[in-house]
């Protein structure tokens, strides 16, 4: 059993509520093992207490990485982009992640897909599996690349929520950058047939807005599309088989 624990559900905003109160983290346990996707600055000095096994980023943005600014003392796995980027961290067990080469961490198999956020800080979103359980996991992105790789036999997508249907895409240097509407990430998940949803890293709209009535606004928009959808919070367990 491959258990799933939200630590933290909130993006790179001021605004945070009981429910949306800490950087988007997820801790994945599978036989007596846990590791941390995402160390964000709200995790520094805290994140200790956790004692992860390991720690693996997405990328190194502010509200995913730099709560490792005074180390870790367990091992961490980046890609090398990732860790060219992070320059203001004290960490020395240092691990490179390749994209698209599954490896293996505490017995669970994490294979990067990289997917298009940001120029300054390029991210990845992982495949997570172990025994017959297995995620997508990308709390901040544009688009996917090779989603269809990236999604194939997967149980749950759990996705971006900086935005639920508003564009939130800029055009730097030709490149587009940015987040993907949560509306977007349902019509990939029925594409790629996907069942189920799950939204972290969530923004302003989420966590200042009426969450009840946009939850109900989610869920209708994705049974249009075939797929069950709910909204993540600090401190949520999911256990997968």
């Amino acid at each position: 059993m491959m258990k799933l624990t939200f630590l933290g559900t909130r993006g790179e905003i001021e605004a945070r509520t009981r429910h949306h109160h800490m950087h988007t983290s997820l801790l994945v346990s599978y036989r007596g093992a846990d590791v941390m996707i995402d160390c964000g600055l709200d995790w520094l000095g805290k994140f200790e207490r956790l004692h992860p096994d390991a720690i693996v980023l997405t990328h190194a943005h502010p509200d995913h990485a730099w709560g490792l600014q005074n180390g870790a003392s367990c091992p961490v796995h980046a890609p090398e982009k990732t860790w060219r980027t992070l320059k203001n961290c004290k960490v020395e067990d240092r691990h490179l992640i390749k994209e698209r080469a599954p490896t293996k961490i505490c017995g669970i198999i994490f294979e990067a897909f990289a997917v298009e956020h940001s120029i300054l800080a390029p991210a990845v979103g992982y495949r997570v599996s172990a025994s017959r359980a297995s995620i997508f996991y990308g709390p901040d992105l544009l688009f996917i690349h090779d989603r269809t790789a990236a999604l194939k036999d997967v149980q749950i997508y759990i996705g971006d929520g900086a935005t639920v249907t508003r564009s939130f895409v800029r055009n730097r240097d030709n490149t587009l950058i940015g987040h993907a509407a949560v509306r977007t990430q349902l019509g990939w998940c029925a594409k790629e047939g996907v069942p189920r949803a799950i939204i972290t890293h969530c923004g302003s709209e989420i966590v200042t807005g009426d969450e009840r009535k946009l939850a109900a606004e989610l869920r209708a928009m994705a049974i249009e599309r075939g797929v069950e959808v709910r909204i993540a919070h600090d401190r949520m367990e999911l256990n997968l088989r």
